[in-house]
C-alpha cells in the first residue's frame, strides 16, 4: 500500500499567539504536565491533518474553516488549500462564539 503524501501545515500569527496564551494560562493555573499534554495534542493534530486534511468537519460559523475538537477544552480551526493547511486559531472551547474565526 502506497503511503499517502502529507500536506504542509502552516500556523498563522494568531494561532501561535493563541497557543502561547493558552500555555501561559496553563502555566499559571496548572502544572507542567498539562502544558506537556497541550503540546502533545497539538503535535498529534498536526500529524493527523497533514495526512487526512478533511478528517474534521467544517465549522458551523465559517464554512471555509474546519474545526477540530482536540479535547473538551481545546479546538483548532484550520483551512485547506491544494498544497497547504493553514491553522487559523487555537481556542478554548469555553469561549463564546464571538471569538471563533
Amino acid at each position: 500500500m502506497a503511503e499517502k503524501q502529507r500536506v504542509s501545515v502552516d500556523w498563522t500569527n494568531r494561532s501561535l499567539s493563541d497557543s502561547l496564551t493558552i500555555k501561559d494560562y496553563l502555566q499559571e493555573k496548572f502544572s507542567q504536565r498539562e502544558i506537556d499534554n497541550f503540546y502533545k495534542l497539538l503535535e498529534a493534530f498536526e500529524k493527523i491533518i497533514s495526512s487526512f486534511p478533511t478528517l474534521y468537519p467544517k465549522s458551523v460559523k465559517n464554512k471555509k474553516a474546519h474545526r477540530a475538537v482536540l479535547s473538551k477544552q481545546l479546538s483548532v480551526f484550520y483551512s485547506i488549500s491544494k498544497d497547504q493547511i493553514t491553522v487559523i486559531a487555537v481556542l478554548d472551547n469555553r469561549m463564546g462564539y464571538s471569538k471563533w474565526p
